[in-house]
């Protein structure tokens, strides 16, 4: 089982590298950040938006926020532009840092039960185990904007977890009461 140490620093960290990535993909233009270039989800654009629709989809399982009003699908034109793509990033990323931010170890356990849209059938899991599903999506897709972002020129930041800014700061943390 993780512990809220542990998310309190994943959320750290997929900040530090949200931050990273939005940074670079500003350094493109429209055309360039919305290009197909063969990902999941086609462009830089459409899989930053997929991450932000599969955050806030599973924020809506853990905490009392609302899930996006799309499907998988969709999740790639969930945002036009890019300026608020990366203002609702920010907000969501600040959420996360809270919500973890108060996390106990009473947060992680049990189970939980969902209906899945993209598998169209409900799951029961223990919720360690979706926390660090949510965080490992996110470093999933953004290896691949990582990657498309390279390839189209622009320098997103190292994604190591000991290069993280501010790293000791999250490491010593006290833990929520």
């Amino acid at each position: 089982m993780i512990t809220p140490g542990h998310a309190r620093l994943m959320a750290a960290y997929s900040h530090w590298q949200n931050d990273s990535l939005y940074g670079a993909a500003a350094t493109l233009s429209d055309e360039e950040r919305k290009q197909d270039r063969g990902a999941f989800f086609g462009s830089i654009h459409g899989t930053l938006a997929h991450v932000l629709w599969g955050d806030r989809t599973w924020l809506s399982r853990f905490t009392a926020s609302t899930a996006p009003d799309v499907g998988i699908a969709d999740s790639p034109t969930l945002f036009e532009t890019f300026e608020t793509l990366r203002t609702e990033r920010e907000k969501t990323d600040a959420y996360i840092l809270d919500w973890t931010k108060t996390m106990s170890t009473d947060d992680l356990a049990g189970d939980l039960t969902w209906f899945s849209g993209a598998a169209k059938r409900e799951f029961t899991l223990p919720r360690w185990a979706l926390v660090t599903h949510f965080f490992n999506h996110q470093t999933h897709h953004r290896g691949q904007v990582h990657a498309m972002l390279t390839a189209a020129g622009a320098k997103p930041s190292d994604t190591d977890i000991p290069f993280m800014p501010d790293l000791d700061a999250v490491l010593s943390a006290p833990a929520a009461k």
